[in-house]
């Protein structure tokens, strides 16, 4: 039954085993990642959405079968690899939002269409849109399509309203794809911590969202989907009311970034809990002050902050790099010390690439693990 959950399946509904991890390890909080899950879709409902929350964060098809399960109606994920792994785990309900670009994943893209999935992708060049339609009307296909807005970022999408007029046109005089709506993703505004700030710049990029919105229905081209969003701007998304779907991510984990993130005007409580750790073993005390851990660059994404030491340590422990395989953790006072072999547990800094670097969700309810699941979408191709 637990042939793929790795080396820590024997301690499966053992009393206490989250004390024995083999590590490094990800632990997931299952009442904390529930509860995150249960206000999200909550929220979602009360304001008139649909869920498509992006698996990128997670890569785990056990979670996105529990996000459909609350009220979702499919996901998203970042790359046509996720998006195979997921349909091999029998999700069927995917938006790709980054371009798919390439007679090779094209062709592998078609093939997720031959097996019955429901797969939507987004392009934002007309160049690319007359390519796959061309490769999906040879296959016998229709493949919904969004058009990639750019509000600001600059990565992908296209930057104004008439460059958007031009590739809805494009779109719908092609065989083979169909024109669904439009994607506007804000990456960067997601992460800054206060909340005015925050409302101020998306508010800006939402007034553009709406004139592009406005000029479509003047033509009759109206999309059907708007979909974008994310956890940084859920309360903004909600009470804007321009988006039609939702794509957040990181509320179901919520690492040190998110931690340092105004959620919501005037509130003091965060809506969403942590739930995401980070295990780790004391395999060297030699040198006064300090501990050596078993989880380096292989463990803990670097593109953010520190993780975040939350037990397992005196009070005031930091947490640097220390190499590939290897952390450093600093005491407060020189005379603090850890035995071999002590668990220190950690908020992961940024989530989505953490989990990246792992095979394994280690499901725990208070000290016992209750499941190991595999993240399948992990990797690049």
């Amino acid at each position: 039954m637990h042939r793929l959950a790795g080396p820590n399946a024997r301690l499966i509904g053992k009393p206490g085993g989250l004390h024995e991890l083999t590590t490094p390890a990800i632990v997931l909080d299952l009442e904390a990642f529930e509860q995150n899950i249960g206000v999200y879709q909550q929220q979602i409902n009360l304001h008139g959405l649909r869920a498509r929350p992006h698996s990128k964060s997670h890569k785990c098809a056990e979670i996105a079968r529990r996000q459909i399960a609350a009220g979702a109606a499919g996901v998203c994920t970042a790359s046509l690899h996720e998006a195979e792994a997921m349909v091999g785990q029998g999700i069927n309900n995917i938006l790709i939002t980054s371009p798919v670009v390439g007679a090779g994943k094209l062709d592998r893209l078609m093939q997720l269409l031959k097996r019955g999935a429901m797969v939507a992708v987004v392009v934002d060049d007309r160049e690319h849109a007359a390519s796959m339609a061309a490769v999906a009307n040879q296959s016998g296909h229709v493949l919904d399509v969004l058009i990639d807005v750019d509000l600001g970022m600059g990565r992908t999408g296209v930057s104004n309203i008439e460059s958007a007029l031009q590739l809805v046109n494009v779109v719908c005089d092609a065989e083979g794809i169909s024109y669904r709506g439009i994607q506007a993703y804000s990456g960067r505004v997601q992460h800054i911590n206060e909340f005015a700030e925050r409302d101020l710049v998306y508010t800006g990029q939402l007034h553009f969202l709406s004139a592009l919105i406005a000029a479509l229905d003047k033509r009759g081209l109206k999309p059907a989907i708007v979909s974008g969003g994310g956890t940084g701007t859920l309360a903004l998304d909600c009470r804007e009311g321009i988006l039609t779907e939702h794509q957040a991510g990181s509320y179901i984990f919520m690492d040190v970034e998110y931690g340092a993130v105004n959620l919501r005007a005037n509130d003091a409580v965060a809506p969403f809990a942590t739930s995401l750790f980070l295990h780790s073993t004391v395999i060297s005390k030699n040198v006064p002050g300090r501990v050596t851990i078993d989880a380096g660059l292989k463990s803990f994404a670097t593109d953010g902050p520190l993780p975040r030491v939350i037990a397992g340590a005196p009070v005031g422990a930091t947490y640097s790099f220390f190499g590939d395989e290897h952390g450093c953790l600093t005491f407060p006072t020189p005379t603090d010390c850890l035995p071999l072999g002590s668990i220190v547990a950690f908020v992961t800094p940024h989530c989505d690439p953490t989990i990246n670097l792992h095979d394994y969700l280690h499901i725990v309810r208070h000290d016992t693990i209750v499941d190991i699941w595999q993240i399948v979408g992990r990797g690049v191709l």
